[in-house]
């Protein structure tokens, strides 16, 4: 419908809550990028604060946060004590005899700051112990190492000088700046206090060196990796893909999905605020660092060292190379290691502009949608060149997880707006934060209120899944199909993935049933930027589609209904823009066919004799009438319902429909595979499946459906004739032979699921054979006969916009072996009428005729020619309406004398016109195209009823 390999897409993040400012921090599984169930290396920032260590004598160890590291001026002590800082160790300290107090040590900031992991600046308040009773009591703070790769500081010896006064004084127990109470510690002259303080100084040294030589090892491998690692060229590495769709041999492949729906965009054509809220929302270091935020690895790897959580440091650079390249999915340490290498000889080689293009081009935003192209006309119908600010940060937020996991919704606005509301915020703060925003010759800063409304996922659907050729759609209906087979779902059913996530995820292999042969035929024959098809040189309003299925499978096996399946499917199904179903098409006469179907099974014989003389129905503004044709001259009031089908009269088919009921014919057209039929005034869809035809006919649907006023799709159409080709035998039309996957344990292909035919007997074979009959007498009359005497049944067929012009031009017709319709109508709807180069009105048998004719004689060349069957009259030949004429008058015959040679006598036998007047094989003409264009008001040729506005799509 773009490689649907997001690969990352299933991935966990691991994060610490409240990091960055994140509000999708929190989630210890929440999607990170795809970065293994790691997300960024965050933690949360130290608070500046004082060192408390609890006087426990001269071993006392305690924990302090403390906001930073610094150098304490050294004064005397003797106990140790230890603290921690931020996430650092802290070294021993020597605490002497006082008087209860505490000292309170000034801190001053440690070198790297916040950003490398360290705190702020404070105080250290270190409680003392009491000393002897003296008028000279001392307390000193031991020194405490804190420093190195976790952030130790260095404090040194705090001395407490001595002061004099007993308690209640301002050393004493209860003064000024001592606690009310203490406990004793030990002096100076404990002597076990030196022994201990060494052996923790050796065991910090061991510990020291086993991080160096951990450190330098670590080294080496990347060194090592990083030149025995061959980078290839981003512009060299395919894409990734995760499913791929082929024809019918297995081997052609149709599309890749994922690479189809992704449109490469220049950075030069992306708005610089839009690179800014991805880098704000991703990496706002991009343009600082050199492809990988080292100080972040080191935090991360002591993290992940000492038992924290697995964590990753993605950048944008980074992300870029794992979706380019295949060998980097797996989870594991030594990935993460090629990831950086990558990321460093991509910085190297690459302008920061160009890695944000490439990365801008391959990130996947959800709803099928890959590159920032791609996801602007999927969540907003516009360019990128055309994103706002506001919509800019929308997409930006979307990176950190656009799908919902098990334990996330997600930040599509349309699945979760709270949270993709919270983080559209988090984008703009980083954006201010930057300077990209609120600053001169910068944009401002949208409001809440401005928060973009995206399009829904229904009714973004065809744009945001699907490949940009005319075989796109056929991806459209896979979809479909798989989740017909349970296989995911479009709905949110519980425990199913969403089928667009199956395609781009699932590393599917899927066989369809198109036939590479027939669908270039179809494309060659109706697509218009083909050179020499029949549209190419016709006026550009012109749109054509073309459905071609195997009758005795109901494979389809050609499908064209349009260039690009992103865009509007002129053969199938759509929403519109207020989430309604449309793309039905006015069939006309070609619906006759169901008509005739109808009447033949209720026992109605087509040599049974119907009145065609134009009249006014009860209830009607307008009389019904046949294309303006005057069928005085042929049948008038006595035309079999054959002859009615080959001329394709109207009146004739309206009595039938009022004798046997609109819903008879209803049903037939459900029985043949029409699944959807729309009304007209106004337009609503209803589903055949699911709705009783005596309960939609004739409330919904009145006589006029026996002439074909209600629109269906193209598809079901053709599916209509593929049961009547096959004697009546139903089989569903179907894109899908099979579906694979790949097991990732053996990588051998296992199948999923795979079509199962079922043929329904849904219709008498001899009613259908009695209709193959009379329509096998139509294409020769139209010029429409395939090669080689080929015999083929077919009607045409033509719906009117207007008195003057028409808007729908069919021809549908079938062999034993292949069943095809075809529909011409326009694109603009400004100017729905259908009008070719030459000025003249298209009918059925025009252009739509030599669209069927060449494509069917393609499609068929080389097949064995069958025979079809002859009409045979069977049923009720006296139950039509019609009234016989009267035999003309006998000519009065002159008295002549029998020897008399030069006695003028009559003509002799001069029959009526009886059962089959007139040239039953009169093909249509400019002024009747196939039951087209009435001269006067009212439906003329299956036109529009006079009292309804003619329907035009939006």
């Amino acid at each position: 419908m773009n490689s649907y390999g997001d690969p990352s897409s299933s991935r966990g993040r691991a994060q610490i809550p409240g990091a960055n400012g994140d509000p999708g921090a929190g989630s210890a599984d929440a999607y990170r990028r795809g970065d293994d169930a790691r997300g960024s290396w965050s933690e949360a920032p130290a608070q500046p604060g004082r060192a408390s260590v609890p006087p426990r004598g001269p071993a006392a160890g305690g924990r302090a946060s403390v906001g930073g590291s610094a150098p304490v001026p050294p004064r005397a002590g003797g106990a140790s004590g230890s603290a921690s800082v931020g996430s650092a160790s802290v070294g021993s300290a020597s605490v002497g005899r006082a008087v209860p107090g505490r000292a309170s040590v000034p801190v001053s900031p440690a070198p790297g700051g916040p950003t490398a992991g360290r705190a702020g600046a404070g105080r250290a308040s270190v409680p003392v112990s009491p000393a002897p009773v003296s008028p000279a009591g001392r307390a000193s703070v031991g020194s405490a190492a804190v420093g190195g790769l976790a952030g130790r500081a260095s404090v040194g010896r705090a001395g407490v000088a001595s002061v004099s006064g007993g308690p209640g004084g301002p050393a004493g127990p209860g003064g000024p700046g001592r606690p009310s109470g203490g406990r004793s510690g030990r002096g100076a002259g404990d002597p076990g206090a030196s022994a201990r303080a060494k052996k923790r100084r050796r065991i910090n040294i061991m510990i020291a060196g086993f991080a160096v030589l951990i450190m330098l090892a670590g080294i080496g491998v990347v060194g090592f990796t990083y030149y025995s690692t061959t980078v290839v060229l981003p512009a060299q590495v395919p894409l990734p893909l995760s499913t791929t769709v082929y024809a019918k041999d297995n081997k052609t492949v149709l599309a890749k999905l994922g690479s189809e729906n992704r449109q490469l965009v220049k950075i030069t054509e992306i708005p610089q605020h839009v690179q800014d809220a991805v880098a704000a929302a991703e990496d706002r270091n991009f343009y600082r660092h050199s492809g990988v935020d080292y100080k972040g690895i080191a935090r991360a790897a002591w993290n992940n060292i000492s038992g924290g959580d697995k964590q990753g440091a993605s950048t944008i650079t980074q992300q870029y190379a794992r979706n380019a390249y295949e060998n980097l999915k797996e989870d594991s340490y030594a990935r993460k290691v090629k990831e950086a290498i990558l990321a460093s000889k991509l910085n190297e080689k690459y302008s920061k502009p160009e890695i944000m293009e490439h990365y801008l081009n391959v990130i996947y935003f959800g709803r099928g949608a890959y590159g920032i192209e791609a996801a602007a006309q999927t969540y907003f119908g516009v360019q990128t060149k055309q994103l706002t600010v506001a919509q800019a940060a929308v997409l930006a937020a979307l990176i950190k997880q656009p799908v919902a996991s098990d334990t996330h919704k997600g930040y599509d606005p349309a699945v979760n707006p709270v949270d993709a509301k919270s983080r559209w915020t988090y984008v703009l703060d980083g954006m201010a934060a930057e300077g990209w925003i609120n600053a001169p010759n910068k944009p401002q800063r949208p409001t809440d209120a401005e928060y973009p409304k995206t399009l829904s996922p229904k009714k973004a659907g065809s744009t945001a899944f699907g490949v940009a050729t005319p075989r796109g759609n056929v991806i459209n209906y896979v979809r479909q199909e798989m989740e017909q087979w349970g296989i995911c779902s479009d709905s949110g059913a519980a425990g199913k993935i969403s089928c667009v996530d199956a395609l781009r995820d699932g590393g599917y292999r899927i066989q369809t049933t198109i036939d590479p042969k027939l669908q270039t035929a179809a494309e060659n024959t109706a697509m218009r930027a083909k050179k020499n098809s029949e549209l190419s040189d016709q006026p550009k309003n012109l749109m054509a589609a073309v459905v071609s299925i195997e009758p005795n499978s109901g494979r389809v096996l050609a499908y064209y209904g349009g260039d690009s399946g992103a865009d509007f499917d002129y053969a199938g199904k759509n929403t519109d823009k207020n989430g309604d179903l449309v793309g039905g098409h006015q069939p006309g006469s070609s619906f006759k066919v169901y008509t005739l179907a109808a009447a033949v099974n209720a026992g109605i014989s087509v040599k049974s004799h119907w009145d065609a003389t134009p009249f006014k129905p009860e209830g009607f503004d307008s009389p019904v009438q046949n294309a303006g044709r005057d069928v005085s001259r042929t049948c008038g009031k006595w035309c079999t319902l054959e002859f009615s089908t080959i001329q394709s009269y109207n009146v004739p088919f309206f009595h039938v429909t009022e004798k046997i009921k609109p819903s008879t014919v209803l049903d037939m057209a459900k029985q043949a595979g029409v699944s959807t039929i729309w009304t007209v005034d106004p337009p609503k869809a209803y589903d055949l499946n699911k709705n009783d035809p005596k309960d939609l006919a004739p409330s919904k649907f009145d006589r006029v459906i026996g002439y074909g006023q209600y629109p269906v799709t193209v598809l079901d159409h053709a599916n209509g004739l593929a049961t009547l080709a096959n004697d009546g035998k139903y089989n569903k039309a179907h894109f899908v032979i099979k579906v694979e996957k790949q097991n990732v344990d053996t990588g051998k292909w296992e199948m999923v699921a795979s079509e199962k035919l079922k043929p329904q007997q849904r219709i008498r074979a001899d009613v259908a054979k009695e209709v193959t009959g009379v329509l096998k007498q139509i294409p020769g009359p139209n010029n429409r006969s395939l090669d080689g005497g080929r015999e083929a049944a077919a009607k045409t067929g033509t719906w009117e916009y207007d008195s003057r012009h028409n808007a729908h031009a069919w021809m549908v017709g079938y062999t034993p072996q292949l069943a095809t319709a075809v529909w011409v109508g326009s694109r603009d709807p400004k100017k729905p009428q259908i009008i070719d180069k030459d000025g003249n009105d298209i009918g059925g048998s025009k252009l739509p005729g030599a669209i069927w004719q060449r494509y069917m004689n393609a499609a068929l060349n080389g097949k064995d020619r069958e025979s079809l069957p002859s009409a045979t009259g069977m049923g009720d030949q006296d139950a039509g309406n019609g009234t016989e004429p009267a035999p003309p008058p006998a000519p009065e015959e002159p008295n002549c004398n029998p020897l008399d040679i030069f006695c003028r006598r009559g003509p002799g036998n001069n029959p009526g016109p009886g059962n089959n007047p007139g040239n039953p094989d009169t093909p249509e003409t400019p002024t009747d195209p196939g039951g087209g264009n009435p001269t006067g008001p009212g439906p003329g040729g299956g036109g529009n009823l006079p009292t309804l506005v003619p329907r035009t799509r939006e």
